[in-house]
């Protein structure tokens, strides 16, 4: 089997091939478009045979047109993460840095680790994604903007009152009151920016009601999990994507940062500690869950105590919580997966 390693650009994709032993045999590049991608394809196949793999580097908003073009052609596409690029390349005889060597060190790294996840989108999982991340961004501007009017706010009256913004009565109370101040340009410069705030916050609003109606779309049980609601369910339908790239559920908790890893030499055999690593956004979705659980009675609230009388501290107990329900949405994703696709099986890959 060849494989060929794809290091992805805005304008080119830099391809390199290798044969099993991790040989560099030929290497192109091409235009960042569809056709520059069927002119890869028929590059590899009359070059070498149509046993082929293609591992490109995860970068999803460079290499995305170009899986679509792949998968399109029935040809098996990996992501190479990376932090594992990085580190082959870093063990190789070659110096430097160019594309030619971030494609080398990408195939190579396909070829040393043979469980990477297959490359796979369905449409609505990807739209959620967009959705998602649009109402990140809303939401990561709305706070600068708040942090800048709470500044103008001490300057204009130190003991000004404490108002919601992220409701609409809140930002009418202010606005009521920056307008009875005395006119100023900070006053002027405060009512603009609630007016930003006001303009995000209907957006924001909006993009919840479109997740929302999304969510009960795709028939995701991750609701029916006590504290999941609708945000925290997409946020870990699309950070999961593709369910079954996983092997198991072990796999699925390592990727979400709440498997340990072990940290032991010697006499301290067996020791196991905290990982800091995983995808973080998906890691708080399950831990707002925990918390949620924890405060409400609920069976999670019981085995978070049944953990403390055993023994353990407070953030032990909610760390094996967050395992537990870890397991729990591994089981419920897998399962609206499996049953999407008995209701469609011509479910579309993009």
């Amino acid at each position: 089997m060849i494989i060929v390693g794809v290091d992805a650009h805005k304008r080119t994709h830099t391809l390199v091939a290798i044969d099993g032993s991790g040989s560099k045999l030929k290497e192109k590049t091409v235009a960042a478009t569809s056709g520059g991608h069927h002119e890869a394809l028929n590059w590899a196949i009359s070059r070498f045979s149509d046993d082929l793999m293609w591992a490109v580097e995860d970068s999803r908003v460079n290499t995305r047109l170009l899986e679509h073009d792949l998968l399109g052609a029935h040809q098996r596409v990996v992501r190479v993460p990376t932090v594992l690029m990085a580190k082959v390349r870093r063990s190789a005889r070659t110096w430097g840095k160019s594309d030619p060597i971030d494609a080398l060190a990408v195939a190579r790294a396909a070829l040393r680790e043979p469980n990477l996840p297959v490359a796979e989108h369905d449409t609505e999982t990807w739209e959620l994604k967009l959705l998602m991340d649009r109402r990140d961004d809303l939401v990561g501007q709305r706070v600068a903007v708040m942090n800048r009017l709470s500044s103008r706010l001490h300057l204009i009256d130190p003991q000004v009152p404490a108002w919601n913004l992220k409701r609409s009565p809140g930002r009418q109370a202010l606005q009521q009151w920056l307008t009875a101040s005395a006119d100023t340009l900070i006053s002027e410069l405060a009512l603009e920016e609630l007016a930003d705030i006001d303009r995000f916050s209907h957006n924001i609003d909006a993009l919840y009601n479109r997740i929302s109606k999304r969510v009960a779309l795709l028939g995701s049980t991750l609701t029916g999990i006590a504290g999941c609601g609708d945000l925290t369910a997409a946020r870990l339908i699309c950070g999961t994507a593709n369910v079954t790239r996983f092997r198991n559920e072990a796999a699925f908790a390592r990727y979400v940062g709440v498997a340990p890893v072990p940290a032991w030499s010697g006499s301290t055999h067996g020791r196991m500690v905290l990982t800091r690593s995983g995808n973080r956004a998906m890691n708080s979705a399950l831990q707002t869950i925990a918390v949620v659980q924890i405060r409400l009675d609920t069976p999670g609230r019981r085995y978070y105590l049944r953990r403390l009388e055993g023994g353990d501290t407070k953030a032990g107990a909610r760390r094996c919580l967050k395992r537990k329900i870890c397991r729990s949405v591994f089981t419920r994703l897998l399962a609206d997966h499996r049953r999407r696709q008995h209701a469609d099986p011509r479910h579309s890959v993009v």
